[in-house]
């Protein structure tokens, strides 16, 4: 797929965004700017898009990017963005809808502002967001549903795209009016779904492990249900295919929260371990034959890999092998 020079992308949300990016990202830049891997960099070096295709089946008020992904997206270098004026066309319905929600107007508000830089760009020529020559398209497209992939040869050659329409309430409705648009490799991003285990629930409506009012808790059915003991879900599986980084560490927070507050629960009730010290856990895992990293044995891989970057005049060069990081991690 890193061959093809024309490509596209399906799917409304970060992940899809961060596929385009990275798509659209020059091998170097990534390089000069990031901890990526050699041997993911030199994958990357083989990457020949030129044209890029997102698509995105409803409107701009239903994609679910969040401003951050959308910054990231405006700062590409060598980059111009095109995006077509009719999507933003957005009814008093529409506009109302989306200004009921925070996040979801400070989205909107975003895209209209990229809007406008696009058209910047389109006036000025071939051009990036600061004015210097674009050598790569970013397309993006909303109520763009593709319905299939045209091939000769058992190669990609084009995606056929139906144009919908999208009312305040959100609902899709398709128009008949297809259009054709040649790429050579198509990248998907849609639907979302954690890994389950027996007797884990799951909840459809909200695309996450069944959990306690949200608060991490594992249950035994979606609505509803029984605890489970000593069960817990953190992250996209306890809420969703929702926020970044900073989400998830706030979930981290109030799962300790949590699991400490069970265990007090528990110790009241008899039910916890007779062994309590603090290094109970060590020697459980010598027993078993398990030699862990703690913080002091990843603080030498992280000085390894700025002294390695340093060499190079990055900031980190990565470790990739499990067997150098226990090495590095475990060395007196």
């Amino acid at each position: 797929p890193l061959g093809a020079q024309q490509v596209a992308v399906i799917g409304g949300g970060n992940v899809a965004m961060d596929v385009a990016r990275e798509l659209m990202r020059n091998a170097d830049d990534l390089k000069a700017r990031t901890d990526i891997p050699d041997n993911v960099y030199e994958g990357i070096k083989n990457n020949k898009a030129r044209e890029l295709h997102l698509f995105i089946r409803r409107g701009v008020a239903q994609a679910k990017f969040s401003v951050q992904e959308l910054r990231e997206m405006e700062k590409l270098p060598g980059v111009q963005l095109i995006i077509n004026e009719d999507d933003f066309e957005l009814d008093d319905d529409t506009i109302e809808e989306a200004g009921k929600n925070k996040l979801t107007r400070q989205m909107v508000d975003e895209l209209f502002a990229i809007r406008e830089m696009a058209e910047d760009m389109e006036d000025d020529g071939d051009v990036d967001f600061e004015g210097n020559p674009a050598d790569r398209k970013y397309y993006v497209h909303f109520n763009a549903a593709p319905t299939e992939v045209l091939g000769e040869d058992g190669k990609v050659k084009a995606i056929r795209v139906e144009r919908t329409e999208t009312g305040a309430d959100g609902v899709m409705h398709r128009t008949g009016e297809f259009t054709d648009y040649p790429v050579q490799a198509v990248y998907h991003a849609i639907g979302y779904k954690p890994a389950t285990a027996p007797g884990i629930a799951y909840d459809e409506r909200h695309a996450h492990l069944a959990n306690a009012g949200g608060d991490g808790r594992i249950t035994t059915e979606a609505e509803g249900g029984e605890v489970r003991d000593r069960l817990y879900a953190t992250g996209w599986a306890k809420r969703g295919p929702v926020g970044l980084i900073g989400s998830t560490k706030s979930d981290a927070l109030m799962i300790v929260t949590n699991m400490l507050e069970d265990l007090s629960k528990a110790a009241e009730g008899g039910r916890i371990a007779p062994d309590r010290d603090p290094e109970s856990i060590d020697r459980l895992l010598a027993e078993r034959g398990v030699k862990p990293i703690d913080f002091v044995g990843w603080k030498r891989i992280d000085a390894f890999e700025r002294s390695e970057g340093a060499k190079e005049g990055r900031e980190h060069k990565k470790v990739i092998e499990p067997e150098q990081m226990r090495a590095l991690a475990h060395a007196e």
